[in-house]
């Protein structure tokens, strides 16, 4: 059981969790419990660092933020053992969850779950920090922004779990933000394959790096409501869902900037080297164009908008090694994405994404695909026209809701 920052807020808060603990116990289940920090305290204790140095040492810096969770499992253990449970605290280092030296962006590289398994033969409930681990040096380690979900992944399969349940302030995953498309629909049952996908394309339910364990290991995950008792959303293999629709989601992007390098020399190695000059910075989108002329081209991509100025800055100071003749450069875009793994062998699914955006006068600037995904890059200025209204093209309202109107 795993449950976020907004699920441990407060005392009132952590004594729901210990609750929602407590009934999973009593059904005879042996438990282990991931939590992060209670709401706004990573934040806090990220802007210390910066307030006492702004070129902080990540080391350092690991060991301020990583508190956070040691004072939540050891808030929750208390209030569970006054309930007359058996429960004990774990840091990163004790488990151990062992983890690269890459600080503040650490990769679990090994978790030793012998010790919380003997716990479980003595009916101990293990309350477990997440986003912590140890370097092998020692050193205290964090995952990154959302590294609980895949602390709580991690555990599950070194404690061989039957199921990992992410309990968190939404009561599933749904067909898209039903901020956005108030018809939206809580999704009872998504592939592995098709969450990763949501996830990556901008579903901030689950951590991209967690579904991708999950999906390795074929570990199911629930995604439940700490606050609400309600079902949830099951993901699972593919296999073990019944019936799939075409389109599973509608995914999106606000954190969008698109580049276009107009006529760059079409010769072998230009993307290479337009890429390098790069480095670090995440590319996305890709499309390569002809010019008029035979031994020009112009390539277009996507960088996320907090890359954007560094990406112009790298590419205007290698513009003599590229070759290019100027740069176009748009920061108010988005991306829409429809997934499903039923695209695998459905046809017609292309037409009608594009159909139904032409009808609504929504200019395609760049398009991308995979097997189970087709994704646009459109001016943001449409994006809750377009996503609405392919949420309604490929049957995904809540019934309820067009019942009503």
């Amino acid at each position: 059981m795993k449950f976020g920052g907004t699920s441990v807020a407060n005392l009132e808060r952590i004594h729901n969790v210990a609750r929602l603990v407590k009934e999973q116990v009593d059904k005879g289940d042996q438990v282990a419990v991931v939590v992060s920090a209670m709401s706004g305290e990573t934040n806090r204790l990220v802007g210390l660092c910066e307030e006492a140095f702004e070129l902080y040492d990540a080391q350092e810096y690991d060991t301020v933020v990583s508190t956070g969770e040691q004072v939540t499992v050891g808030l929750l253990a208390i209030v569970l053992k006054k309930m007359g449970l058996n429960a004990r605290s774990w840091l990163g280092w004790q488990m151990p969850f062992v983890t690269s030296r890459h600080h503040s962006r650490a990769q679990i590289e090994e978790i030793d779950g012998s010790d919380i398994i003997a716990g479980f033969e003595q009916g101990q409930v293990a309350v477990c920090a997440g986003f912590q681990g140890v370097t092998p040096d020692s050193r205290i380690s964090t995952l990154g922004r959302g590294g609980s979900d895949t602390s709580a992944v991690a555990l599950a399969i070194a404690v061989q779990a039957d199921q990992c349940d992410i309990y968190t302030d939404v009561d599933g995953v749904y067909t898209s933000d039903p901020r956005v498309v108030p018809r939206a629909r809580k999704i009872d049952r998504i592939s592995h394959e098709e969450m990763l996908e949501l996830a990556s394309l901008g579903a901030k339910v689950l951590q991209t790096r967690s579904v991708s364990l999950a999906a390795r290991y074929d570990m199911p995950l629930r995604v439940l409501s700490s606050l609400e008792s309600k079902p949830g959303t099951t993901v699972c293999k593919e296999e073990d869902i019944m019936e799939t629709k075409v389109v599973s989601g509608v995914a999106f992007s606000r954190d969008e900037a698109k580049i276009t390098l107009v006529d760059i020399p079409d010769r072998p190695g230009i993307a290479s080297s337009i890429f390098n000059t790069l480095g670090a910075i995440n590319v996305d989108m890709i499309v390569q164009s002809r010019t008029e002329t035979d031994d020009t081209t112009d390539m277009t991509f996507t960088v996320s908008r907090a890359d954007y100025s560094r990406a112009l800055e790298q590419l205007n100071s290698a513009s003599e090694e590229i070759g290019f003749q100027q740069i176009d450069s748009d920061n108010a875009v988005c991306k829409v994405s429809i997934v499903g793994t039923g695209m695998k062998s459905a046809t017609g699914v292309a037409q009608t994404m594009f159909r139904e955006l032409a009808a609504k006068g929504i200019n395609v600037q760049v398009i991308s695909t995979s097997e189970i995904k087709i994704s646009v890059l459109i001016a943001e200025e449409y994006l809750e026209l377009a996503v609405r209204c392919l949420h309604t093209a490929f049957g995904l309202d809540a019934e309820e809701a067009v019942a009503a109107e």
